[in-house]
């Protein structure tokens, strides 16, 4: 019975062991205080070549996307909180669990580049320059709020940065459709953050091809990991230089996941079980893949990523306790921010007898 007890405690280890080999491929590491990372293979639609399979990641890189993935995560893990506490109403679309896409992404583009999203779009907004406090104190709807208090959730801004877009496919458009920005060769890289569910069906359940890559159709296309940083970087450096290069738009297909529901009033188990999240939690985090890699080609310490963790959180706490106590925009600042750089006008209200000023 021991035998038999060893024999099989001895596989699971060995198993363990063949994972965590999976997660964390170290290729080389040297003295310049950085380390060559071997990143997954992208799928390639209309295109000869595609992004490189290895990528080399500073100190100072990896302690910024860590630091950036882990306040994205409990910033949305916050605003989950002061959604149930009721500061935070109507819509609210979290995106813990895309940590690499939003961060990847800003990685692989320059602060230059114009950048349009859909609603889930949090994440985005604070690695486009917005402050943690001044996002939740505009899920909470108060003056502070990157928008004043009157977006809320899918309508936040910032310079070269043109923020949820409230309406289904809306951003697409806006952005240049697909036949205009391919017979005018227009510099514009489309993404698709598949997460592989829509409000409450499966990917597999919705489309006879999930192969999201291919829908650009004559436009090239990319499949990328995006549960990792360092993948999604080198994607969105591939997708940016092809596009600057004069040849065109390029789709990109972000295979991610996200651990809340579509929304605040879907639980999100309904559709997926919760062994699936916990899986996806215990094999493909982005944050923990990212950490291990870090520790284990010594870039950093254990010590000192549970350092950036407790200044996350005090950053975190602080912007909370400002969004719930920060004072509600008042009423007569209703019609003001309608257009950018214009003149003063009058707004109508509800009725033509109300009347409001708006002031850009």
């Amino acid at each position: 019975m021991q035998k038999m007890l060893a024999a099989f405690i001895s596989r699971v280890l060995r198993r363990v062991a063949q994972k965590s080999a999976r997660r964390v491929l170290v290729a080389s590491r040297n003295s310049s205080n950085d380390a060559t990372f071997e990143i997954e293979k992208c799928d390639l639609h209309l295109l000869e070549e595609g992004p490189p399979v290895t990528t080399v990641l500073t100190r100072a890189e990896g302690l910024k996307y860590y630091r950036m993935m882990l306040t994205v995560r409990r910033m949305e893990l916050k605003a989950d909180q002061l959604y149930k506490q009721k500061f935070i109403r109507g819509f609210c679309h979290l995106c813990d669990g895309q940590e690499a896409c939003c961060v990847g992404l800003e990685a692989g583009i320059n602060p230059s580049d114009h950048l349009i999203t859909s609603y889930r779009a949090h994440g985005m907004c604070y690695t486009r320059g917005l402050s943690v406090r001044s996002i939740l104190t505009e899920l909470t709807g108060r003056r502070g709020g990157c928008a004043k208090g009157k977006g809320g959730s899918m309508h936040m801004y910032t310079k070269n940065f043109y923020g949820g877009n409230g309406i289904v496919g809306a951003q697409g458009p806006l952005a240049e459709a697909f036949n205009m920005a391919a017979l005018w060769k227009l510099p514009c890289v489309f993404i698709c953050e598949n997460n592989l569910y829509a409000m409450g069906t499966s990917a597999e359940r919705a489309a006879a091809s999930t192969d999201y890559y291919k829908r650009g159709n004559f436009i090239p296309g990319l499949k990328v990991d995006g549960m990792d940083v360092l993948c999604v970087r080198e994607a969105t450096k591939f997708a940016a230089d092809y596009c600057r290069s004069g040849k065109g738009p390029i789709l990109m297909e972000l295979q991610t996941y996200r651990y809340h529901g579509h929304s605040m009033s879907d639980p999100g188990v309904s559709y997926r079980t919760r062994e699936e999240i916990q899986e996806v939690r215990s094999k493909r985090d982005p944050i923990m893949i990212l950490q291990d890699r870090m520790v284990n080609s010594k870039l950093a310490t254990v010590e000192e990523l549970k350092e950036i963790g407790t200044e996350v959180k005090k950053e975190i706490d602080d912007a909370a306790q400002f969004a719930t106590s920060d004072p509600e925009p008042r009423l007569e600042e209703l019609g003001h921010h309608v257009y950018s750089g214009d003149s003063s006008f009058e707004v109508r209200g509800a009725n033509p007898w109300i009347k409001f000023k708006s002031v850009s």
